[in-house]
């Protein structure tokens, strides 16, 4: 088995790791979670991502605090998707792709390669264009010059794979840090109705058929399908275990790891939609289009901090989803096709149609949505392939899936499945 060079694990981190599955650490302590923490907060960081951007200020601005209760939701159901997808890694050895590609007819597995592709190259499209935007907005510069800065990081992000995992996860773990503070800030400069934000994160509701297209984009933006391949990767060379029961302990403590990450970028989405909501829809600004036309108004509102907090979110947002999005892009050719090509050579190719569209001048906001209807396309072939390979004891052995969480599994595939399908008619039909 070949895993990706930058999931390997650094010596300190394995012997942690392995004292505490084999009970040489005993106690409760969050301590005892350090060496089991970082591959969903990578994951997580396509749940924060530029796209999430556009569809929560969206609907926070067009409907205010209405449709909390779907981001909240489709939280909790990429926090299942994740976790099962880290299950996968963590019982088998193998990552999604890599099962698609042993059990599937190989005319299959070449066109789930081409699709996830598109969708890899869809993701990059708006996290490349989500930071240059960043740039744009804190410093003034043209967006073409912010799409080759962000360019620039990016590579210097990706050298630090060569010494491993943890760097990676510190420097994406800082990123996401950086945008919870950002949105933090923001909700304590908004003062938000705290009451109806409780009301609407547990009452549904829709407010007419306007808000349950915008229902579709908020789960089209949550639940990625790139992550959900990456994800069962990030496990494969990181802490590698044979016996069931270690296995078992294993999967507990990445249970740990998805439920912390996941919920933080469940609170960044809300707080997102809540800052809208407070900002532009209280004071009668339900049309906003452009993220542009947010970062311009938030500084009359609330003042220079908050448009500069807003921007800087939006940057750290771009520059770690684009890191991420190479990574997952790395992991679907080579599990796919068992091929390989240097990271940088792929993160060239990938930024040439992102710089094209910026240099072009397409609306950047329309760009992002775009790219989501891409993601919708692909996302039923992620998920089908997940809960299929999970739920079979052959692959899973002692991990496989109970079968209640299966049946949760399916009927969360047919909500996600059901209400994309209803976003591309609306965009496609509907105009």
């Amino acid at each position: 088995m070949t895993t990706p060079s930058s999931f390997t694990s650094s010596a300190s981190t394995v012997r942690a790791a392995e004292q505490i599955l084999d009970h040489k650490q005993r106690g409760f302590s969050p301590m005892r979670l350090i060496p089991f923490l970082g591959p969903a907060f990578i994951a997580s960081v396509a749940y924060v991502d530029p796209g999430n951007f556009a569809t929560n200020i969206q609907a926070g601005s067009a409907l205010g605090y209405k449709l909390l209760w779907v981001v909240l939701a489709s939280n909790l159901m990429a926090m299942l998707l994740q976790g099962l997808s880290a299950k996968l890694g963590v019982a088998t050895g193998l990552n999604l792709a890599e099962h698609c590609r042993l059990r599937f007819p190989r005319a299959a597995t070449w066109s789930l390669w081409v699709i996830m592709e598109a969708v890899a190259m869809a993701t990059d499209l708006a996290e490349f264009i989500g930071a240059a935007l960043g740039f744009h907005l804190l410093f003034g510069i043209p967006l073409l010059v912010g799409g080759l800065l962000t360019a620039c990081v990016t590579f210097a992000i990706l050298f630090f794979e060569r010494f491993g995992f943890r760097p990676i996860e510190s420097i994406i773990a800082g990123f996401v840090g950086v945008i919870a503070v950002s949105y933090l800030i923001e909700i304590i400069l908004g003062k938000p109705e705290w009451g109806l934000i409780g009301r609407h994160c547990l009452v549904p509701e829709f407010g007419g058929s306007e808000g349950v297209l915008l229902a579709s984009g908020i789960l089209g933006a949550t639940v990625m399908p790139h992550v959900i391949f990456l994800h069962s990767a990030l496990m494969q060379g990181r802490i590698v275990v044979k016996d069931p029961g270690r296995q078992r302990r294993l999967f507990r403590f990445e249970v740990a790891d998805v439920g912390i990450a996941m919920t933080i970028a469940g609170l960044v989405n809300l707080a997102m939609l809540v800052m809208a909501a407070s900002a532009f829809y209280s004071k009668g600004m339900t049309s906003l289009a452009t993220i542009e036309d947010a970062h311009l108004t938030l500084k009359p509102l609330f003042g220079g901090a908050a448009s500069l907090v807003f921007a800087i979110s939006l940057l750290a947002s771009g520059l770690s989803s684009s890191t991420v999005g190479t990574s997952a892009g790395q992991v679907i050719m080579q599990g796919f096709l068992k091929r390989r090509i240097p990271v940088w050579i792929r993160r060239m190719v990938t930024m040439i149609p992102s710089l094209l569209v910026i240099g072009l001048g397409v609306d950047a906001t329309r760009s992002l949505v775009m790219s989501q209807v891409v993601l919708s396309f692909g996302l039923p072939f992620a998920v089908v392939p997940l809960i299929l390979f999970t739920s079979r004891k052959s692959i899973m052995g002692q991990l496989v899936n109970r079968p209640i969480t299966t049946f949760i599994a399916v009927i969360v595939a047919a909500l996600i499945l059901s209400l994309n399908v209803f976003l591309l008619y609306r965009l496609f039909f509907k105009g």
